[in-house]
C-alpha cells in the first residue's frame, strides 16, 4: 500500500509538504507512478509550485503515488501499489491524486499538492475525508507539471483543516488575497442524482450551516461531463499516448489511452462549444448565488476489492468534471454519512473568487463545530 514513492528532505523547517509525482522536483525523476517512466531522467528544475514552497520555508518530505499517468479515478495502481485509505480502510483512496490525499489523511504532511483534470483533487479528498481545492483554471502556475499542455488541469492543495488549506493557497498562489467578508452570501443548491445517504447528509449540513439556500439547477451538467471526458481523452492521448508503445503501461490505463486515441476533431469541436455554453450557465447561476453546492461524489467510495474495473468507476467524477470544463474554482469539504463513511460537500464560486470560496468553506465548518 504505497503512499510515498520518493522520500525527500528539501527546504526549511516550516510546514511539511508532499507533492504528487506529476510535479517536478529538481534532481528527481517524475514518473507519474508508471512503469513506462521508470527510467525517466531527473527533472532539471523545480516546478514553480515547488519553488514557491521552498521559498516560503516549507520542508518537502516526499513525492506521492497516483493513479497511473493521472488517468483514472480510483487510485488503484498495480505497479507502485495502491495508496491505503487511512481513515476508511478497504475503501478506494480516489484518483488520480490518491497518495497526496492519503498522505494528509495519515498525518504524514501538514498539506500536500495534487492535480485536478477531471476531479483528481476533489474525489480523493472526498474519499479520504480531507479538504481538497481545485483553484480557478490558470490561477496557480503549472510550469513543471505533467502534462505540459492542458486546458483543464489545475494544481491544488489537500489539508486536514480548512485553515491549513488556505495557508497552502497563500504559498502556492502569490495573488491570493485576504479572505473577504460574506455579507449577503446565499448558497445555490444544485439538484443532482446522488445516493440517499449522501444526499441526506449534505442536506443536513447545508440546513445546519445557517446560510440562506436557493434552488440552482444546472441542466447542462451531463453534457459538460461528456464534453469534459472528450477533452481529457484527447489531451491525455496527446501527452501520454506514446507510452503505450513501450508495453509497460498498466492494462487498464493502456486500454483507456487506446480508446482515447479515437476522439475525433468533430467531437472536440462540439466539446469546446459545450464548454462555452456551460461556463455561461454556471456564471449565470453564480450571479444569483455567489456559491453553489452539491455533493463531490454521487455515492460512498467503492471497496477496493470491487473497483478493479476502473472504467466502471468513472461515474465517480459525475459531479466534479463539469467544473474542470468550465474552469470555476471548487472545493471539497469532508463530512460523514449515516453509515460513518465519507461524503464530500462540493462548493463552487465564480472564476477568480477562490478567496470567497475558502471563506465560505471556513465559515460553514466553523458554524457546524459550534
Amino acid at each position: 500500500m504505497t503512499i510515498v514513492v520518493e522520500q525527500l528532505a528539501l527546504g526549511g523547517e516550516g510546514r511539511t509538504v508532499m507533492v504528487k509525482d506529476t510535479i517536478d522536483v529538481a534532481g528527481y525523476p517524475t514518473r507519474a507512478s508508471s512503469r513506462a517512466l521508470d527510467n525517466a531522467p531527473a527533472a532539471s528544475r523545480h516546478a514553480d509550485v515547488v519553488q514557491a514552497l521552498l521559498d516560503s520555508g516549507c520542508r518537502i518530505t516526499g513525492k506521492t503515488s497516483l493513479h497511473e499517468l493521472a488517468f483514472g479515478t480510483t487510485g488503484l495502481n498495480a505497479w507502485v501499489g495502491t495508496a491505503e485509505n487511512p481513515r476508511y480502510p478497504g475503501r478506494v483512496p480516489g484518483g488520480s491524486s490518491s497518495g497526496s490525499a492519503a498522505a494528509v489523511a495519515a498525518g504524514l504532511a501538514d498539506f500536500s499538492l495534487g492535480t485536478d483534470t477531471g476531479g483528481s483533487v476533489r474525489v480523493p479528498a472526498a474519499c479520504c475525508g480531507v479538504f481538497g481545492l481545485k483553484p480557478t483554471f490558470g490561477r496557480v502556475s503549472r510550469a513543471g507539471v505533467m502534462p505540459a499542455q492542458t486546458s483543464l488541469d489545475c494544481v491544488g492543495p489537500f489539508a486536514a483543516s480548512i485553515d491549513l488549506l488556505i495557508e497552502a493557497m497563500e504559498i502556492i498562489d502569490p495573488t491570493f488575497k485576504a479572505l473577504p467578508t460574506m455579507d449577503g452570501v446565499r448558497i445555490g443548491v444544485v439538484p443532482v442524482q446522488a445516493e440517499a445517504e449522501v444526499q441526506a447528509a449534505l442536506d443536513s449540513v447545508l440546513e445546519a450551516s445557517g446560510f440562506p439556500l436557493d434552488f440552482a439547477p444546472l441542466p447542462g451538467m451531463q453534457a459538460a461531463y461528456d464534453a469534459g471526458l472528450k477533452i481529457i481523452n484527447r489531451e491525455t492521448w496527446e501527452g501520454c499516448g506514446h507510452l503505450v508503445e513501450t508495453g509497460l503501461v498498466g492494462a487498464d490505463v493502456a486500454a483507456r489511452l487506446l480508446a482515447a486515441r479515437d476522439t475525433t476533431d468533430a467531437e472536440l469541436r462540439d466539446a469546446e462549444a459545450c464548454r462555452a455554453v456551460f461556463s455561461a450557465e454556471v456564471d449565470a447561476a453564480l450571479a444569483r448565488c455567489p456559491i453553489l453546492a452539491l455533493p463531490t461524489m454521487p455515492s460512498y467510495p467503492a471497496r477496493v476489492v470491487e473497483a478493479a474495473d476502473t472504467r466502471a468507476a468513472i461515474g465517480m467524477t459525475a459531479f466534479v468534471r463539469p467544473f474542470n470544463l468550465s474552469g470555476h474554482p471548487a472545493i471539497s469539504v469532508p463530512f460523514e454519512g449515516p453509515s460513518k463513511l465519507p461524503v464530500g460537500l462540493q462548493l463552487i464560486a465564480a472564476k477568480g473568487a477562490d478567496e470567497l470560496l475558502c471563506a465560505v468553506a471556513r465559515e460553514l465548518v466553523r458554524r457546524l463545530e459550534q
